[in-house]
């Protein structure tokens, strides 16, 4: 057994769980979140991702210098506020989130997608009354995780999952990358996405933020690249 199932494993309390956060993390979760690449596309268009050993090197700088920094912890106080049914730290929170979208495809990819989970939710019944200002991605992930009883560790490593997984197929579609590199890919990502989530545990909220000069400039320039197959 893998690391990163050993550790879903005990952040786990029941089969119901572990299916609803499958069900949470999957690509076929009708969000949109597949029709973004997050600058990756412009990464690889641009020559600075065209392997698997370059995709494995930009994908572990974004988790470990990025996700832990920014998502994974505001996520975190996401779901304990949903818990505690404090809309105003919600609402602050994800502000803080939005705050810290440096280009417009990434605001858009964040508020969008978030858009959609919230309907998505309501839809299905499983929308409070009370309802931040704002929808991002992190906190209506946050509040799905928190409703169905699934811990904050668990729902971390299942959006994690659902994030390597999509950049992974980004990959697969405009590298090309092989669908047995992309495999090595994923298994040798998965440690990573552990000790990602484990750090952005124990992070102070005046540490929480982060700057990657690479993914913005990426982001930047696929605003205007010539031919795209992804959003972002």
């Amino acid at each position: 057994m893998t690391d990163s199932l050993l550790c879903l494993s005990a952040a786990t309390t029941s089969p119901l769980e572990l299916l609803q956060l499958l069900q949470l993390s999957s690509a076929s979760l009708p969000i949109g979140a597949f029709a973004w690449s997050q600058g990756l596309e412009a990464a690889i268009d641009q020559g600075q991702v065209s392997n698997a050993e370059e995709l494995q090197a930009w994908l572990t700088t974004v988790c470990e210098q990025g996700l832990a920094w920014l998502e994974l912890p505001i996520m975190a106080r996401c779901y304990d506020a949903w818990q505690r049914h404090d809309v105003d730290s919600v609402n602050h929170w994800q502000q803080w989130l939005l705050a810290s979208r440096e280009t417009r495809e990434l605001l858009d990819e964040e508020t969008q997608i978030g858009g959609t989970f919230k309907r998505l939710l309501k839809q299905l019944g499983q929308l409070p009354d009370q309802l931040p200002e704002q929808s991002t991605y992190c906190g209506y992930y946050a509040l799905a995780a928190s409703q169905r009883g699934i811990s904050i560790a668990a729902a971390q490593l299942g959006w994690c999952w659902g994030w390597l997984e999509n950049q992974v197929l980004v990959a697969c579609k405009t590298i090309p990358l092989g669908q047995t590199h992309a495999q090595q890919v994923l298994n040798t990502m998965l440690p990573v996405l552990v000790r990602s989530c484990e750090f952005s545990r124990q992070l102070a909220d005046d540490d929480i933020g982060n700057t990657l000069p690479g993914l913005v400039m990426a982001s930047a320039r696929h605003e205007y690249q010539y031919s795209r197959l992804f959003r972002s």
